[in-house]
């Protein structure tokens, strides 16, 4: 059997009573770690609280050999974990699908993700939000303007949108980095950004939130990962009240 479960947004405590039951009854435990991090634990520390040993997975190994470990499933209890919710990814619900095809037998258990967290922490309301894209890192003779072309959509459908900021082995991209990029593609289009919400580390004890234009957002120092940003569209007045009220708007 294959189970995805959710680790919630920042640190061990944050799975389910659910979860951590089928975590501590598995055979064999993975924890992808690509698409996000628990910023505030490590696998030691994930290790010692389920008492079992875990082996991380990275991008290559689950979208292009996986067959392994759906081998294990076939025979054994697997977990597969991840920050946030399992299916809020794509390349998970591939995962799922192929051990259906198999024959495995599979099961979610969710978890709290940044895509309902942002909105408690900004305010933003969820019915609002269009589509969600991703800021990755520019690499040589490649700037990827894809995020721009989603968020002018959305603006254009009053519309927020969700930009996840990219991770690239133990290097994160900050709010003010990812406004720096979305600036210059912007400025390039001859396009406008009004108003940006940036929010860091989610689900801790001290979760950081502001908003405002980008050369006050790109002054601000988010501290430690993870980041996330939103791009609001017009603000409804209860929107805009509660970025008053707890984003420094």
């Amino acid at each position: 059997m294959l189970t995805f479960i959710g680790l919630g947004l920042f640190d061990k405590t944050d799975v389910s009573e659910k979860g951590l039951r089928h975590i501590r009854a598995a055979d064999c435990i993975y924890l992808e770690s690509y698409t996000s991090r628990l910023a505030g634990t490590s696998r030691e520390e994930l290790e010692a609280w389920y008492g079992k040993p875990v082996t991380p997975l990275f991008r290559e190994y689950v979208e292009q050999h996986p067959d392994e470990l759906l081998a294990e499933a076939q025979e054994k209890d697997v977990v597969f974990l991840c920050a946030g919710d399992p299916m809020v990814s794509t390349t998970h619900a591939d995962l799922r699908m192929r051990a259906a095809a198999r024959g495995i037998r599979t099961a979610i258990v969710h978890a709290a993700s940044i895509s309902s967290a942002v909105c408690g922490l900004s305010g933003l309301q969820n019915y609002r939000f269009g589509k969600s894209c991703s800021l990755p890192f520019p690499q040589k003779n490649w700037f990827p303007t894809t995020p721009l072309d989603v968020i002018l959509q959305n603006l254009s459908l009053r519309l927020h949108t969700l930009v996840y900021l990219d991770i690239q082995g133990e290097r994160f991209m900050t709010v003010p980095e990812a406004v720096a990029l979305l600036e210059q593609m912007a400025a390039e289009r001859q396009a406008q950004i009004p108003l940006y919400v940036g929010i860091a580390r989610a689900g801790s004890d001290e979760p950081f939130v502001r908003a405002g234009t980008a050369e006050t957002i790109q002054s601000v120092d988010f501290g430690p990962p993870l980041h996330i940003l939103v791009i609001p569209a017009e603000l409804h007045d209860m929107e805009r009240e509660y970025l008053e009220m707890f984003a420094g708007l």
